[in-house]
């Protein structure tokens, strides 16, 4: 058993009808990490949650989440986790306060402990303005707050979080999204997206699953840098036309690239480098010693999305191949 890691999977399966929803995903979570399971809809995310929660055997495989195995000692498991599924069910005519008191008494909380530890997550919800609200005339950010609440009055060590911001607005998103990263350290996050951004903001690692397998895991910037090589380079310089397609297609290290007119002299040109080779310093050179202008030089960053989108692209050709 891993001391470090919060949760150890291994081989986990889970197969309806002979099909698998996820298959063979083994993977480490350590203790005081922030991890994203990151994939489009149908590629396991929920499913694995659900595992790991204890709701959901798995075919094949096991799991530990704090040294206790998910399957034989199920109970431990849960009393260690806090849990916000994608749907969240919420008992809507009751008030706010009434049912995370409820919700503690579930969870094994009672007297001043319990009154204690719900004050605090009202507040760190911030939801101390709305406690006494009938949860069914709140709006759905609140709803999600109030999931969120739940999922930490007992103050589990494991907090796992399926799709937490979906249906909220940007100002909901920002808020929720803060309170997450707030969490780390204290807590062990899991949280589930098909939102590719979302991850970026909010994790330090990322588990990404494409049809129940993991395609990669690793943090955000290391997955940047993976295929951010080829990160295109933009530049809008002011020079005769002719002369600057002359001079891009002597540039080595270019890849392609394309020239179109802006306003008054100034071209924008769009560059893409070979593999590992960054254009910008040798088209700076070039324009100042040719007397040209230069008003922008940059160099895109790769999103989690364009590396999600890299990474299947490559197994679909593999496959066609």
């Amino acid at each position: 058993m891993n001391d470090g890691a919060m949760i150890e999977a291994s081989g986990l399966t889970k197969r309806y009808a002979g099909h698998p929803a996820i298959d063979d995903l083994s993977f480490t979570v350590a203790r005081g990490e922030i991890v994203g399971i990151l994939g489009p809809n149908g590629a396991g995310k929920s499913t694995t949650l659900r595992i790991l929660a204890g709701y959901l055997p798995a075919t094949s495989g096991f799991a530990r989440v704090a040294g206790f195995d998910v399957f034989s000692q199920s109970l431990e498991v849960r009393r260690r986790i806090g849990y916000m599924p994608e749907n969240n069910p919420l008992h809507l005519d009751l008030r706010v306060r009434e049912y995370l008191l409820f919700r503690a008494r579930l969870k094994g909380l009672g007297g001043r402990r319990m009154r204690e530890r719900i004050d605090c997550v009202l507040e760190q919800c911030d939801l101390a303005d709305v406690r006494h609200s009938m949860i069914g005339q709140l709006s759905l950010g609140y709803r999600q707050r109030i999931g969120l609440a739940d999922a930490l009055v007992h103050e589990p060590e494991l907090i796992i979080l399926d799709e937490p911001t979906l249906g909220l607005d940007p100002n909901q998103i920002r808020a929720v999204r803060q309170l997450i990263k707030d969490l780390g350290g204290y807590h062990t996050v899991l949280i589930s997206t098909h939102i590719l951004p979302e991850a970026e903001m909010t994790c330090q690692r990322v588990l990404i699953l494409h049809e129940g397998r993991i395609l990669a895991a690793d943090s955000p910037e290391n997955l940047q840098q993976h295929v951010g090589s080829r990160g295109q380079v933009t530049a809008e310089i002011a020079a005769p036309a002719a002369a600057l397609r002359e001079f891009l297609e002597g540039l080595d290290g270019v890849a392609h690239f394309n020239v179109a007119p802006l306003d008054g002299e100034f071209l924008r040109c769009a560059l893409t480098p070979l593999p590992g080779l960054d254009l910008r310093p040798a088209l700076f050179a070039a324009v100042r010693d040719r007397g040209w202008t230069l008003r922008e030089l940059t160099r895109s960053r790769p999103t989690l999305e364009d590396i999600f989108v890299h990474m299947t692209r490559d197994i679909q050709e593999e496959e066609a191949g």
